[in-house]
């Protein structure tokens, strides 16, 4: 059931969405060659903590046999999502996706970026582009009178005529005091089709998108997700509102 968030609600969610965001900037700011992945986590947590907030991703899901162990994602390179910091040192040329979610007063933030490590090549400055492109894409769908469709749809339009493809098995999604509410919001998808978006919807847009086959797979610490052809990855997202006008994105500083 899709939950319309009030005017307070979505107040709470924007104070969420503003410690992600300085979170985010922070990995702006300390992703370099020689940086480890859980030096990255330790940051991360220290200002999410340092705000009084919780990390969304930490233990989840409770009750899990296999809870995600940390409070950032860190995928580099051919990994997609979900990757676990931890003692992998960056090198030059590299790309990492780093994903964070923060609860304050019950209410989720979530957002995501690609980051270049040192210098990276031209086409892999591309995929990001592309990829953050995406994201905006989708952004400027979420209107009312559309459809959870017209953002999916227009996301896999852009990425697919630059020559890439987008992910089917992971998509975006409704959030507020859960990090997983409805819609789904794929980012593959028909115009026209899906939840009809609605002002006080409250949604996570994240384009995902592979440089080759669309076929990923999981890896067996049950996260992480990679590309199964070994091609590189990109990942953006922000935490949206829906209002009477443009959206409004609540992950920024």
């Amino acid at each position: 059931m899709i939950t319309l968030k009030s005017a307070s609600e979505i107040d709470k969610m924007r104070r969420a969405g503003r410690i992600v965001a300085e979170v985010l900037e922070g990995m702006r700011e300390h992703v370099a060659p020689g940086v480890a992945t859980a030096e990255l986590n330790e940051l991360a947590e220290s200002i999410i903590y340092g705000y009084g907030a919780i990390p969304s991703f930490k233990g989840y899901p409770s009750g899990s046999a296999h809870p995600f162990p940390a409070s950032i994602c860190a995928s580099v390179n051919e990994e997609l999502v979900h990757g676990i910091p931890g003692p992998r040192v960056l090198q030059e040329g590299d790309i990492i996706s780093i994903d964070v979610g923060a609860i304050l007063d019950g209410y989720h933030g979530d957002a995501a970026l690609t980051l270049p490590v040192g210098k990276i090549s031209p086409e892999t400055q591309r995929l990001l582009e592309v990829t953050e492109g995406a994201l905006y894409e989708g952004i400027a769908a979420a209107k009312v009178g559309n459809r959870s469709g017209d953002i999916s749809a227009a996301i896999q339009s852009y990425v697919e005529s630059r020559g890439y493809n987008v992910v089917r098995e992971y998509t975006g999604h409704g959030i507020g005091r859960s990090m997983h509410e409805d819609p789904q919001v794929p980012n593959h998808g028909q115009p026209g089709r899906g939840a009809p978006l609605r002002k006080g919807m409250t949604v996570a847009l994240e384009p995902m998108v592979l440089t080759g086959d669309v076929r990923v797979k999981v890896l067996d610490d049950h996260w992480t997700v990679v590309s199964r052809d070994g091609k590189l990855t990109g990942h953006f997202e922000h935490t949206i509102a829906i209002t009477n006008g443009e959206a409004e994105i609540l992950t920024l500083m």
